[in-house]
């Protein structure tokens, strides 16, 4: 069994995107810009905002974050996404998502000029995805493909199986593993909370990829001897015994799953820490007018 080090896969990415920033900067140019817009206080999206900052300093990106009330309206949003797809000196930016109920998000996203959607959700993005055209391809699928492909895991012929279908992780994920590319050309099987043999079908894959939402979910009795096994899934579970009065777990039993494994990603450590990565590293194509 090997793990799937995302820490050490991302800042290995940090360390080349730096180098390509410094390069700019000494060739008398300015260095790529990420915004970020976040609306209200949700702590989970103030933590992803917070890393995303971080990050691009680590890189030499120029980073906004637009901090607004959670009760901003409609209208003043949209004005705010209007200013910075036309500012120059922006190359991409996010919404962060969740928004309040009363912001309705397909306008919100719809609202971004796709050649600055960088979390790829814009449906011309999407679009573009399905086709198989270069694209931004959102964080998280992003950063897995990454995985697969730096860690030369092999995907052609391979059965893969998502659990979840979320517009954000699985239903993509499905998309780009079964498309004509490398990594890709995968027979692929896309599960969720009415498939009825899940379970069955999650024991028959080469490549599994656990989006279900649910800690501890994927048990050994589901994982085929010698499978690839991703765990999307990130959950703070409370206990007493840890500092921070919990511990952090994924959709997989990792101790009881991991003897199987050919390949398996840990939780923390593994695909949460590619999702900003994912984002510079679509910042840079955005710079760059590669998409």
């Amino acid at each position: 069994m090997q793990l799937i080090d995302g820490k050490k896969l991302a800042s290995e990415i940090k360390q080349e995107l730096a180098k390509q920033t410094a390069a700019l900067i000494d060739a008398g140019k300015r260095a790529p810009h990420l915004a970020a817009v976040l609306v209200g206080d949700d702590p989970a999206s103030q933590s992803y905002i917070n890393s995303k900052e971080k990050a691009c300093r680590e890189v030499g990106f120029t980073s906004s974050i637009y901090r607004l009330e959670a009760g901003i309206s409609e209208k003043k949003l949209t004005e705010i996404i209007d200013f910075l797809n036309n500012d120059d000196e922006v190359d991409g930016f996010i919404v962060q998502l969740p928004l309040p109920a009363h912001i309705p998000v397909d306008k919100v996203i719809s609202r971004i000029r796709p050649e600055k959607d960088v979390d790829g959700f814009h449906p011309v993005n999407i679009g573009k995805m399905v086709l198989g055209v270069p694209t931004y391809i959102s964080a998280t699928p992003f950063g897995i493909i990454t995985m697969l492909q730096r860690y030369g895991i092999e995907t052609e012929g391979k059965h893969c199986v998502v659990l979840g279908r979320s517009n954000i992780v699985g239903t993509p994920l499905s998309i780009l593993l079964s498309r004509k590319a490398n990594p890709g050309n995968c027979t692929v099987t896309l599960c969720h909370t009415r498939t009825p043999n899940m379970r069955e079908l999650a024991a028959t894959a080469d490549i599994l990829i656990a989006a279900i939402g649910q800690p501890e979910y994927v048990t050994a009795d589901m994982v085929k001897e010698g499978a690839v096994v991703v765990d999307v899934g990130i959950h703070r579970i409370p206990d007493e015994t840890k500092e921070k009065g919990y511990h952090t777990t994924g959709d997989v039993k990792f101790d009881e799953v991991a003897p199987k494994c050919s390949y398996i990603t840990p939780v923390p450590g593994g695909v949460g820490l590619m999702t900003v990565v994912s984002l510079l590293m679509n910042t840079m194509k955005a710079y760059n007018g590669e998409v």
